[in-house]
């Protein structure tokens, strides 16, 4: 049954009768008693699906209730509320679906437009009067307030209060909204106080004060104060000004304050020529640029990063410039300048001097505050002649070389530094001749990179070529680190200027020095080529190169020799063939082609005294300048030394030395065995007298190969491991052993010597314990040699 009488329409009695009356009129009192709710709940629930009944179930499936209803109900909460209710609380209330209040709400949002759905809550024009009721109130008794307040007290947005309130001010709220900030409504009364207390307190300040400071010191307005002290000071009631507008940099400044101000201002540039910005600013002014700019209209001035110059003192930094011009000499403008000037304001008033006298090319800074003539860095670079002259002699004498043109002179001042040898160089070539005494200048496996070992084991991981530091050694990567060698020293340049220029102070002689080392530099180069060139045409050819004699002599040492080395290689597998004779041809087989290139260059006018100097480069360049017939089997040798057979440098050594005249002669087999016999007996020597124990595997296990398959062997560190695997079979057992074991020693300890000095106390023992044993070990690893050399001695 219906539990409202309002809750089911006429409509629905109407359709019911019209089912009973099909029943007879004499049953109708029975069937109606008849009529429980479950039917009534059936007949309702067929209707609403035939669209012929609109109602609405309740949450706690009990009643119906038709959306007028509804409307009719949310009203009247409204209105019971106080023009003011939350649709969730009306939910509730209602005892319906949310969404059907929700969709009521807004259709009596829109129907209606004294009521207004803000934030989930129903308000209506009663409510708003209410509220604005209540805010003239508060407003009255505190003469201002800020909507943000408002939002907190009535939780509502600030917009729709301002809309709202906005629209009842002068009716229900009797106040104003400030234009510039509509967040604050404000009473003519309090406007009035307000005023009178800016009027006074801003009348009684003589000096500059900042408006930000009295607004936190008097708890002014902010936005009605800047607006209030405008009009003040427009309408002429107050004797001042503001400066810097509406920000937090703004400052008041009364006339009285501003006539002495503009009093000293004028005193001071008018004495001094200058205005400091940071003086102004202590002064009260905030934005002196914009002051000076302002004031001083119609005066030529110069602005610069910390003050401003007037045209006195340019026209004396002028003078100055076009002075040490003139008179070919040098001025200091640091006298002149006002002490307050950074450097970098010196040289902007420095350059705009040298721009307005038009003198850039004939002058330069130096200091920073010294302007130099170019005559007076002229008279100083001759100042050496005498001793660059003496120089180029002495040096031509003592490393000549030859140039012909200025991209060579370059490459050669590069040799000629070079040409004297480093420690390191000299104590490998103390080793190479050891190792090849004998037999020419051929480099023996045993001392021609015994120490590489050790150079690769402490190389960082990572590199792009891990064979090119072994092999090139470290000469071979100096001479593609060559820098220009200059004339003298910076600090040599000095020296000569403080004893003949006189009143320069020392910091200036030192820029002067750096810039005269180029120029010096330049000019050394030239006098080196013209006294070399004079040197040259009366000097014989006889005291420039070798002979023909020995140059064949020489030539041909080094062609048997690699002949000797390709057939010891041979006993080795592919991959290890490769490294030695990359190895070789990175040692013995280049110093042979420079020395041919070394030949040719002498007749252009390019060669070293020291052929080992030259370096792929210069080596390409001299080639260059070759003929062509000359050239190409040149070039294809030169290109055989990046490659990795040893027999295609054989063949074009064979043709290059036709090429140049020499006669080429393969050694017999007498003449092989007493070179065999010499490199031997040079390994041998060195094997005496070293004690690292990396050159001494290298060179037992060089020697021991050479004894066992009688053939030369000219190896890198490397391939120490596959030299000893050779001699498996070929030496004892024993001896195969101690090998072995000195082997694993000698790792273990250039294992450790890489990875530095940071072990601990535990593997700081095991390297003692691995030096010990090496030195225990090593006289019997040499006497695996040794002592076959004084059994032979005792056979002979």
């Amino acid at each position: 049954m219906l539990a409202k009488s309002e809750s089911v329409s006429c409509d629905l009695f109407l359709l019911c009768g019209q089912m009973l009356l099909e029943n007879t009129c004499d049953c109708y009192c029975q069937t109606l008693r008849r009529l429980s709710e479950r039917n009534c709940i059936e007949i309702i629930t067929k209707l609403v699906q035939d669209k012929k009944l609109d109602v609405v179930h309740t949450l706690d499936g009990k009643e119906y209730i038709t959306p007028a209803q509804i409307g009719r109900e949310i009203r009247d909460e409204l209105y019971v509320h106080g023009g003011r209710i939350n649709i969730v609380d009306l939910q509730q209330i209602i005892n319906v679906d949310w969404a059907h209040v929700e969709n009521k709400a807004s259709d009596i949002a829109k129907s209606d437009k004294g009521v207004q759905l803000i934030l989930g809550q129903l308000i209506d024009d009663s409510y708003l009067d209410r509220l604005a009721e209540e805010v003239n109130d508060k407003l009255q008794a505190a003469g201002l307030i800020s909507i943000a307040e408002l939002c907190k007290s009535y939780d509502l947005p600030g917009d729709f209060l301002t809309e709202e309130l906005s629209k009842r001010l002068g009716k229900l709220i009797q106040g104003e909204m400030d234009q510039y900030n509509r967040g604050v409504i404000f009473t003519p009364a309090f406007v009035a106080r307000h005023k009178a207390r800016i009027r006074g307190l801003f009348s009684a300040i003589t000096r500059p004060t900042p408006v930000s400071s009295m607004i936190g010191t008097f708890g002014f307005q902010e936005h009605l104060l800047y607006s209030v002290l405008e009009e003040l000071v427009n309408t002429g009631r107050l004797k001042g000004s503001i400066v810097g507008g509406r920000q937090d940099k703004a400052v008041y400044i009364p006339d009285i304050y501003a006539k002495t101000q503009n009093a000293w201002v004028d005193s001071f540039i008018q004495q001094n020529g200058y205005l400091e910005f940071d003086a102004l600013v202590r002064l009260g002014i905030p934005d002196p640029s914009s002051y000076i700019k302002k004031r001083y209209k119609s005066n030529k001035l110069l602005f610069l990063r910390a003050a401003c110059v007037g045209q006195t003192l340019v026209d004396q930094v002028e003078a100055s410039v076009e002075e040490a011009v003139n008179s070919a000499t040098w001025s200091d403008i640091q006298p002149i300048l006002p002490s307050c000037l950074s450097m970098e304001d010196v040289g902007i008033l420095i350059n705009q001097a040298m721009r307005n006298t038009d003198i850039q090319s004939s002058a330069r800074v130096l200091g920073g505050t010294v302007v130099v003539s170019e005559k007076f860095i002229s008279n100083c670079l001759s100042l050496f002649d005498d001793a660059m002259q003496q120089k180029a002699q002495k040096e031509v004498k003592n490393n000549p070389v030859f140039v012909i043109t200025e991209d060579d002179l370059k490459q050669v001042s590069m040799l000629t530094e070079s040409s004297a040898p480093s420690k390191k160089e000299k104590k490998e070539a103390e080793r190479r001749k050891k190792a090849t005494e004998g037999s020419g200048s051929v480099k023996s496996g045993g001392g021609g990179n015994a120490r590489e070992i050790r150079i690769r084991k402490t190389k960082k991981k990572g590199r792009r070529d891990e064979d090119s530091d072994e092999e090139n050694g470290p000469s071979q990567q100096n001479r593609s680190k060559h820098t220009e060698a200059p004339f003298m020293a910076q600090e040599e340049i000095v020296a000569v200027l403080e004893k003949r220029v006189s009143d320069c102070p020392e910091e200036i002689l030192s820029e002067l020095a750096d810039h005269l080392v180029r120029p010096l530099t330049k000019a050394y180069q030239e006098v080196l080529r013209t006294v070399f060139m004079s040197s040259t045409s009366s000097s014989s050819g006889a005291n420039k190169k070798k002979s023909m004699k020995d140059l064949q002599e020489e030539i041909t040492n080094f062609y048997n020799n690699i002949r000797l080395f390709d057939k010891g290689t041979k006993l080795f597998s592919d991959e290890t063939q490769v490294h030695i004779a990359k190895h070789v041809l990175k040692t013995v087989c280049t110093d042979v082609a420079n020395i041919l290139v070394n030949f040719l260059a002498g007749d252009l006018m390019m060669s070293v005294e020291n052929p080992s100097s030259i370096t792929n480069e210069i080596r390409v360049k001299i080639l260059g300048k070759l003929s062509e017939e000359t050239k190409g089997p040149l070039m294809k040798l030169h290109n055989c030394l990046n490659g990795k057979s040893i027999e295609d440098f054989v063949t074009n050594i064979e043709i290059c030395a036709e090429v140049c005249g020499f006669m080429l002669k393969k050694g017999d087999k007498k003449k092989e065995r007493q070179v065999l016999f010499q490199h031997r007996q040079a390994l041998i020597e060195q094997l005496k007298q070293t004690e690292d124990a990396a050159l001494v595997l290298h060179l037992t296990s060089v020697l021991l190969f050479q004894t066992s398959t009688n053939c030369m062997l000219h190896a890198p560190g490397r391939c120490v491991p596959q030299i000893i695997g050779t001699l498996t079979g070929r030496i004892s057992t024993e001896q195969q052993q101690l090998l072995s074991s000195y082997q694993s020693l000698v790792v273990k300890q250039l294992v450790s010597q890489s990875q530095g000095r940071k072990e601990e106390e535990e593997e700081e023992e095991d390297a003692r314990s691995v030096r010990t044993q090496l030195l225990t070990l090593m006289p019997q690893v040499k006497a695996l040699v040794l002592s076959q050399r004084k059994a032979s001695i005792n056979e002979d």
